[in-house]
């Protein structure tokens, strides 16, 4: 009944769902520990191979820097997309457009249509089609942001009031409808019909992973791959699937497309597991949202379902959602006291390696490099 982590970096686990419903739960705790006795003293760069230094050997640049060469007045162009009338629905519609987020995303989406571009045709050119996914998918994120807010009721992101706690929850709901639909209108103009099969996809993933969220399961088997899946849908798909457009607007080889997508597809399940471990291990002020805020709605991520293994008295808190008056400091205590940071940490840690393989299959570059050196960045990030 055992299961292996490659079960969970297998090429379309995530794409069919039924795949991977009926899976037990595995011991990954036995297992890591044999395979891994000291997890957390993994050198912060494991896997500085030749490979992810350029071919003539010079150290590159930052990602970030690179990545913004394509991206300059993202969020002015991100602005004039949100052309509204009402005041305040444009303020509410801007609110989050304030040049403060990570941009995470987009850059990703920038560095692979340069490294695809390359790989197809030594081309040094970056088409306007192609930036323009890096702006509607930072649209179709924050617009999901402005929603996930109103659903958990939260009341701070990346340091700032909410949308929702601004102005009020149904006009929470509206302006995220309107990010969407301007988001929509950018894809539209692009005018590729296989680019908007793959980036509505995207939308109706957001959809179903906040329902998955929203359910949970019993079975103890049944909830890491629940998570994943989750995990896959919420954030995962996102990054796949806009990966995989700029890939389809630059070259034609399916081949190209499928490497893009599980590069994305795995840096975005490694980037949600550190996200879920930073909800532990990191103070708000750092997060610029409240920490714990995973148990206090009442989710049981990765670092709780490990340390559940350990300390099966957890399960009756998982199940009844930390709703108990002290539930939440008692799992957090728990967490800290097993390994499930550390196992989180190498299960992302796989996800990545998965990641640069993919990558690796593309012809060297700088932004190549620079998608190999951001898995890295993934890893060790503390915001």
């Amino acid at each position: 009944g055992r299961l292996r982590w490659e079960h969970w970096l297998r090429p379309g686990v995530w794409d069919q769902p039924e795949q991977h419903s009926k899976i037990p739960y595995f011991n990954l705790v036995k297992h890591l520990t044999s395979a891994c006795p000291n997890v957390y003293s993994i050198s912060r760069f494991h896997h500085t191979t030749p490979d992810s230094k350029t071919r003539s050997g010079e150290k590159y640049t930052d990602p970030f820097k690179l990545g913004w060469r394509d991206l300059k007045g993202l969020y002015e162009d991100i602005r004039k997309e949100l052309l509204i009338s009402t005041s305040e629905l444009k303020e509410m519609s801007e609110y989050y457009f304030d040049g403060k987020g990570k941009a995470f995303r987009p850059i990703i989406v920038a560095l692979m249509a340069r490294a695809c571009n390359i790989h197809h045709n030594n081309s040094r050119h970056v088409q306007a089609s192609q930036r323009a996914i890096a702006l509607i998918a930072e649209m179709i994120h924050t617009a999901s942001l402005v929603h996930d807010d109103v659903i958990d009721d939260a009341s701070s992101r990346r340091g700032k009031h909410t949308v929702n706690k601004i102005w009020g929850e149904k006009k929470a709901v509206l302006a995220g409808d309107l990010i969407l639909s301007a988001a929509s209108i950018a894809l539209a103009r692009i005018g590729n019909t296989t680019v908007i099969s793959i980036l509505t996809q995207v939308i109706e993933d957001l959809v179903r992973g906040e329902f998955l969220q929203l359910g949970s399961k019993e079975n103890e088997n049944e909830r890491f791959a629940h998570y994943l899946e989750k995990t896959f849908k919420k954030t995962a798909s996102l990054i796949a699937n806009s990966c995989k457009a700029v890939s389809v607007l630059g070259c034609p080889d399916p081949v190209v497309h499928e490497i893009a997508y599980q590069y994305g597809k795995n840096i975005g399940i490694a980037f949600q597991l550190i996200d879920d471990v930073l909800d532990f291990t990191s103070c708000s002020d750092q997060m610029g949202k409240p920490t714990s805020a995973d148990l206090k709605l009442g989710l049981a991520t990765g670092p709780v379902l490990f340390a559940c293994q350990q300390f099966p008295e957890m399960n009756a808190m998982i199940m009844r959602r930390f709703s108990l008056p002290g539930d939440v400091d008692r799992a957090r205590q728990y967490v800290l006291q097993s390994d499930g940071v550390q196992q989180t940490t190498y299960l992302a840690q796989q996800y990545c390696h998965e990641a640069v393989r993919e990558i690796s299959k593309l012809r060297p570059s700088p932004e190549r490099d620079a998608l190999i050196q951001l898995s890295e960045i993934v890893l060790t990030r503390d915001k």
